[in-house]
This record gives C-alpha cells, sequence and structure tokens, in this order.
C-alpha cells in the first residue's frame, strides 16, 4: 500500500484475514506498486509504521519483569500457605521443625509465630516433606530393627539354667556388698597407707622368670586357682602345664591340631576339684573345644557344634558352665552337667572374640571384632548394656571384682572402663602404641588394672585414677596374652616370642 493517491491500487478477488506479511513480500519481490511504491515501503519500515519481521514471535510471558514474577510467585506460595493444615500442638509443630532440619524454636518466637513459620516453610518445601522425612524415618527404624540383637529359642534346660545361675549368684551378689560396705567403714589413712603399699610393690616389679614355652608363639597364659600351675597355650596346638614358681614343665596336652585361642582352669581346680574330673578347657582356630583333666595328656571329652574359629573360652564361676566365643558372630553357653549347648546368642556384626564372667555369675560380657561390647543378664537372657565407643576390635573384656567396672582393651590402642551402674565409659586410657591383646583386673581387690599389647610391653594402671603404675617391658615380640596370680604375688605375660615371663616385686 502507499500514501500517494496517484498510484492505483490493484484490485484484489480475494479478501485476506490476519496478517499481509507473506502476500506483501511476493509483491515486492514482483516489482509491483512501481518504483514509488517500493520507496513508500521503505519510508513506511523506517518510519517504523510498517512491521515486517524475519519470522521472529514475541512472547509476552518471557518479557514479564522479574518483579512481577515475585509478586506472582509470593502469591502462589501464600495460596498454598492458607491451603496447609497444621497442628495447634506446640509439641507437634516443634516436632516437625526438627524432622524438617529447622530451628525449633527462634529468640522471641511464641507458638502462634512458630506456627506461621512452619506453615510457610511447608508452603515452600512442600506439604509432601514431612511425609518424605516419615518415610526416610521408618526405614531407618526398620534398619535398627534388622540390626536388633536376635535370640535363639532355647531348649527346655535353658530356664532350669537361668534359674540355677539366679540361686547362685544372688548369695554371691549378697556377699560381694557386705565386703563393700565393710571396706567403706575402713578409715581413710588406714585404706590410703595400704594403697600406697600396694602402690610401692608395684613400681618394685621385676623379671623373675623367663622360659622358653614352646617352638611357636605362645598365645594365652592361666594360672590355677591355687596359684601353683600356669598353663599356656600355643600356635603349634600343644598346652603345657608349668610349675610355679620353678618354672618346670609338668606337662604337654596333646590333642590340638592348630592353633590353640586360649587354655582356662575350673573355677575349683587344684582346689577342691579330683584331678580326674575335668579341671582344663581349650579351644583352637579349627573350631574344636576340649576338656581336660590333671592327669592325663589326652583329653577327656570334645565339644562340637563349632564349624568355624573358637576365639575364647571361659569358665562360668559356678564350674556348671562353660561359653565360647566364635566367628560366626555368635558365642554359645554350654551345660557341661546335662552334656548340652543350652544358648546360642548372636548380637554383634562380627566375629566374636573374647568372654568373661561377672564374679557374680549373673553377667557375662563379650566383645567383639565389630568394635562392640556387649553385657548379657543370663538370669533373663536380655542384652543389658551396649558397649560403644572404641574404634576397632575388642580384643580383651575383664570384669572387676567390685561388681560394678569392666574394661576392655581395642585394636586402636587405647583401654575404656565402663561403670555398669551408670551405662557409660568413665574413662579412656590411652595405654600402648599398638593394639592392646589382653586387660586383667587385680583378681582379689581390684585395686589395678594390668594390660598387654602388641608393642611388647604390658602396663599396669592404678585403680581409681587410671594413672600409669609400671610399664613391664623385656619381651622381644608382641605380648599375646597376660594374667595375674590369685594370690596377687605374680604376674605372667605369654609373648610372640615363644617365652612367657614371671614379674614379681622384690
Amino acid at each position: 500500500m502507499s500514501d500517494d493517491d496517484d498510484i492505483p491500487l490493484p484490485k484484489k478477488s480475494r479478501i485476506y484475514y490476519g496478517s499481509l506479511e507473506e502476500k506483501e513480500r511476493e509483491r515486492i519481490a514482483k516489482g509491483e506498486g512501481g518504483y514509488l511504491g517500493r520507496d513508500a515501503m521503505k519510508l513506511g519500515v523506517e518510519a517504523g509504521h510498517i512491521n515486517i519481521s524475519s519470522g521472529e514471535f514475541y512472547d509476552v510471558e518471557d518479557h514479564i519483569s522479574e518483579r512481577q514474577a515475585e509478586v506472582l510467585a509470593e502469591f502462589e506460595r501464600r495460596k498454598r500457605a492458607r491451603q496447609i493444615n497444621v497442628s495447634t500442638d506446640d509439641a507437634e509443630v516443634k516436632a516437625c521443625l526438627r524432622a524438617l532440619g529447622e530451628p525449633i524454636t527462634l529468640f522471641g518466637e511464641g507458638p502462634a509465630e512458630r506456627r506461621e513459620r512452619l506453615r510457610n516453610i511447608l508452603s515452600v518445601v512442600g506439604a509432601d516433606a514431612l511425609k518424605k522425612t516419615e518415610k526416610l524415618e521408618d526405614s531407618k527404624k526398620g534398619r535398627q530393627e534388622h540390626q536388633q540383637t536376635w535370640y535363639h529359642e532355647g531348649p527346655s534346660s535353658l530356664k532350669t539354667a537361668r534359674l540355677y545361675i539366679a540361686r547362685f549368684s544372688l548369695p554371691r551378689a549378697l556377699k560381694r556388698l557386705e565386703e563393700a560396705r565393710a571396706n567403706k567403714e575402713t578409715p581413710d589413712p588406714s585404706r590410703t597407707a595400704r594403697q600406697q603399699e600396694l602402690h610401692k610393690g608395684l613400681r618394685a616389679l621385676n623379671n623373675f622368670c623367663s622360659q622358653i614355652g614352646d617352638d611357636r608363639p605362645i598365645s594365652y597364659c592361666q594360672f590355677s586357682p591355687n596359684s601353683k600351675l600356669l598353663a599356656t597355650a600355643s600356635w603349634s596346638g600343644l598346652c603345657k602345664l608349668w610349675d610355679i614358681p620353678d618354672c618346670r614343665l609338668v606337662r604337654t596336652l596333646r590333642g590340638h591340631s592348630t592353633n590353640v585361642g586360649a587354655i582356662v582352669f575350673h573355677p575349683q581346680a587344684t582346689i577342691s576339684l579330683n584331678e580326674k574330673d575335668c579341671n582344663m578347657a581349650s579351644c583352637a582356630a579349627d573350631g574344636s573345644v576340649k576338656l581336660w583333666n590333671l592327669e592325663s595328656d589326652e583329653p577327656v571329652a570334645n565339644i562340637e557344634g563349632h564349624t568355624v574359629r573358637v576365639a575364647r573360652v571361659a569358665w562360668h564361676p559356678s564350674g556348671r558352665f562353660l561359653g565360647t566365643t566364635c566367628y560366626d558372630h555368635s558365642w554359645r553357653l554350654w551345660d557341661l552337667e546335662a552334656q548340652e549347648e543350652i544358648l546360642h546368642q548372636e548380637g554383634h556384626s562380627k566375629g566374636v572374640y573374647d568372654i568373661a564372667f561377672h564374679r557374680d555369675g549373673s553377667l557375662v560380657g563379650t566383645g567383639g571384632l565389630d568394635a562392640f561390647g556387649r553385657l548379657w543378664d543370663l538370669r533373663t537372657g536380655r542384652c543389658i548394656m551396649f558397649l560403644e565407643g572404641h574404634l576397632k576390635e575388642i580384643y580383651g573384656i575383664c570384669f572387676s571384682p567390685n561388681g560394678y567396672h569392666a574394661a576392655t582393651g581395642s585394636g586402636d590402642n587405647s583401654c575404656k572402663v565402663w561403670d555398669l551402674r551408670q551405662r557409660k565409659c568413665i574413662y579412656t586410657i590411652p595405654a600402648h602404641h599398638n593394639l592392646l591383646s589382653a586387660v586383667r583386673f587385680q583378681p582379689t581387690d581390684g585395686n589395678y588394672l594390668l594390660t598387654g599389647a602388641y608393642d611388647n610391653t604390658a602396663k599396669i594402671w592404678s585403680h581409681p585414677g587410671w594413672s600409669p603404675l609400671k610399664t613391664m617391658a623385656g619381651h622381644e615380640g608382641k605380648v599375646m596374652g597376660l594374667d595375674i596370680s590369685p594370690n596377687g604375688q605374680l604376674i605372667a605375660t605369654c609373648s610372640y616370642d615363644r617365652t612367657f615371663k614371671l614379674w614379681t616385686s622384690e
């Protein structure tokens, strides 16, 4: 089209609706309208009266101002907030805020403001955020339930054993408490003088005897209840009895064909038990557990049932039951009178390494390669305390004669002392420069703690206070086992260097 009236307009036979852009392009390309028409078109385009695009389009939504977008978003959020139902219970509101990872309260904030804050947060993150959080919590609970302790259904003899243990342990607990009350009445100066005398004797400990015990490393040692014999276990598969304090070989026990993990005396062996009866028990890496008397070189009985390595064995204070720890993540309790396994207890996620019975006989402690320890009530079968805190495997556990302290030694080079009354760790001893292989309390009063480690030393720590009293260095290899004689006169250590040593004060 043109603004010049002298130029005749072309007649069209059709009426077109919409844009004439394409037709105008065709007309200009054909040269229709003449020179003046083309000039007029250019002038109109330059003046902005005619807009001929190059295929582009104008999207209104993309050019809305940011301020308008923010206002629209705010309106939408407020609309969503009005539709969200929030509890009027302030405790539930705080729980929801905690679940969303928000502060449960702000300075000067009241219940109404807190409720409105929760509503605004939900309008941003979505009302389904709480449901997702609940699903995650449910899945965590499911995993925790999956990791809970499993209890195997025991035979009818287990109930009889639990009743027996209860009747056995209660009088012993009463006696222990009476002794504690009597000790408490002792004047403080007398108690302090006695403790100072003990510490003086411990600081004066010296190597009394050193004996080559076997051709292979010695893995375990224990004194007999009368303190006149020492039993040693070796990786050669041999167990030996030594006369104390002469360190003279009395008997070699042959029965195991692989590494022996431990050999322990019956609580009444060498005291009231007949030498022909079962006086000792031992275990080995092939899963075998053997019982021995004091007259024969051959085992008197075998306990069958383990299919993998048995790390430790321990006698119940009554002498009727035997506990074993196994690398199948469980520990077991055997009734030697009934000659059967009465308890097969899981609870550790890795192999169970050490086991110790409480002085009363009511509790048993287990230490596992999962870095956790557990205390079990033998009268009910429940796990009453979870020992959590070590960074690596637990290789030793021991109860104090006072009845309420327990110690654990770990591969993280530390020894932790636990209070059963407070159900927590009360002290961590940075004991050694390498993993701890064994821990022992003084068997009579628990006035000191003995630790042995792979840094070739054994150390004595005061109780209470847990200060170092003596470092016993002399082994050329790592200390793998240790024990304190029941009369408190001697300390024995056995080592990877194939020797055992006796220590006594001058």
